[in-house]
């Protein structure tokens, strides 16, 4: 009998409140993801042209961000101003930062936006997103968003966030047994320790992985651990593989007693902004200047290696409350705030063989929409 480990009992929990939340919602025309509204006009945006979107099913690992010019798209203020709540699980993490930049140098506020960062746990803050008590959320089309969508919720991945430097060895570590090495590695039966679960966007890489090495999310056991607690359960013998973030896993990077197994694809971002009714319905304006605001800031402070400017690293740490050496330690990201065409099939897929989805698999229409960052860009579909 399998053993059912809490975080899926999570996941049951938080699917549940969601719908409970559907109940409350459900019989405003509102909260209908699919509610008819006037079609959108979608006019050229100075300094971004061609290079502001990618093809979407371009899934190469050398794949170039869309990229604006510094300072585009220019701002296009609001005629009244509106305030806007985004709940993050962090402000620590440096995915983050790019929100955090935006409300520090004034871009929300260029677009007559009126930005709060409420720091919440996703589980927490999904069924307020569903009632529309926040307005987005800076997180991941999980299996509970998955789920909610699923029980007719008005919520939709609307940008990405990042995807790993192709040298960034953040992802899935083994502690090797003797005669194994990183080339060949039995996964089955094994016991992972993770800060995240198998509800996690990062079931997919992680699913990736462990079947390369005769795992798999349904062979492996979990053990849910404090992010502070990952690197010692592994280090100590608590776990025998952990799922190590930046830039935690140089702890053990060179010791050859461990071996990386990979982590999340390059080229393909697995989080962003969730929006929920209020910007994709009641007011789609907010929602295109939000994303506007956001996209601007990756063009103008994240568009390439932006730790080699020695005064943002340290503006950065500030922000984050960070030291600056930590943030140095590992490469930057490459921030990208578009969408690649399959994600949330092949999440589904990951949260199907870990037995934490319920119902038919979400259609990506259903749970993307990439209208809205393609209309701040000035992309006609």
């Amino acid at each position: 009998m399998r053993t059912r480990t809490p975080f899926t009992c999570t996941v049951v929990l938080v699917a549940a409140s969601l719908l409970g939340a559907a109940g409350c919602a459900g019989n405003d025309p509102s909260n209908d993801a699919a509610a008819d509204t006037a079609p959108r006009t979608v006019t050229p945006v100075a300094g971004c042209g061609a290079g502001g979107w990618t093809d979407p099913s371009d899934l190469a690992p050398d794949r170039k961000p869309a990229r604006c010019d510094k300072g585009a798209p220019a701002p296009q203020p609001l005629a009244k101003k509106r305030k806007i709540t985004v709940a993050t699980g962090t402000l620590s993490a440096e995915y983050v930062a790019p929100l955090q930049v935006a409300v520090a140098k004034g871009e929300f506020a260029k677009e007559g936006l009126d930005v709060s960062l409420k720091v919440l746990p996703t589980p927490d803050a999904l069924p307020l997103l569903a009632k529309g008590d926040v307005d987005a959320q800076w997180a991941a089309p999980e299996a509970a968003v998955m789920n909610g969508i699923n029980g007719g919720f008005a919520i939709k991945w609307v940008a990405g966030n990042f995807s790993p430097d192709p040298t960034s060895k953040s992802g899935l570590w083994v502690r090797l047994k003797d005669g194994e090495s990183a080339d060949h590695v039995d996964m089955a039966g094994r016991k992972l320790g993770t800060m995240i679960g198998k509800g996690s966007v990062i079931a997919y890489p992680m699913d990736t992985s462990l079947k390369k090495h005769g795992g798999g999310l349904d062979r492996i056991s979990f053990q849910q651990l404090g992010s502070a607690d990952v690197l010692t359960a592994l280090q100590n013998g608590g776990v025998d593989s952990a799922w190590l973030l930046d830039p935690i896993w140089r702890k053990v990077d060179g010791d050859k007693k461990y071996a990386f197994l990979g982590g999340q694809p390059v080229g393909e971002p697995l989080g962003g902004l969730l929006f929920g009714p209020n910007l994709l319905n009641k007011d789609p304006d907010a929602g295109v200047a939000l994303l506007r605001a956001y996209i601007r800031t990756v063009n103008t402070y994240f568009a390439g290696d932006y730790k080699s400017d020695p005064a943002f690293v340290a503006e950065l740490a500030g922000l984050m409350k960070t030291d600056e050496a930590t943030l140095r330690s590992t490469p930057s990201m490459r921030m990208d705030w578009e969408i690649r065409k399959g994600t949330t099939d092949r999440l589904q897929k990951a949260y199907a063989d870990s037995g934490v989805s319920t119902g038919d698999p979400v259609p990506e229409d259903k749970a993307v929409d990439r209208a809205m960052y393609g209309e701040a860009v000035g992309h006609k579909p």
